[in-house]
C-alpha cells in the first residue's frame, strides 16, 4: 500500500498544492498577495496530500480485493 501511496502521490501532491496556491490570489488578488503566504498555502496542500494520497491507496487496495495465492 505505500508503494500505490507513494506513486499517488506524485500525482496528488502538486495538485493540493496548486489548489491551495490559489487562495491567497483569490483573496488577495493576483497582484496584492504577499509572496510568503503563496509558499505557506502551498506548503499547507502539500502536507495535506499526503493523508489523502494513503486514504486513495487504502481504498484502492480494499476495492482490488485479496490476491489470488499462486503455488
Amino acid at each position: 500500500m505505500w508503494k500505490l501511496a507513494a506513486v499517488l502521490f506524485i500525482v496528488i501532491g502538486p495538485t493540493m498544492a496548486g489548489v491551495f496556491a490559489l487562495v491567497p490570489m483569490t483573496f488577495y488578488g493576483i497582484n496584492a498577495f504577499e509572496p510568503w503566504l503563496l509558499a505557506v498555502f502551498a506548503g499547507v496542500g502539500l502536507l495535506l496530500a499526503v493523508p489523502v494520497a494513503l486514504l486513495v491507496a487504502r481504498r484502492l487496495v480494499a476495492a482490488m480485493g485479496p490476491r489470488p495465492r499462486t503455488s
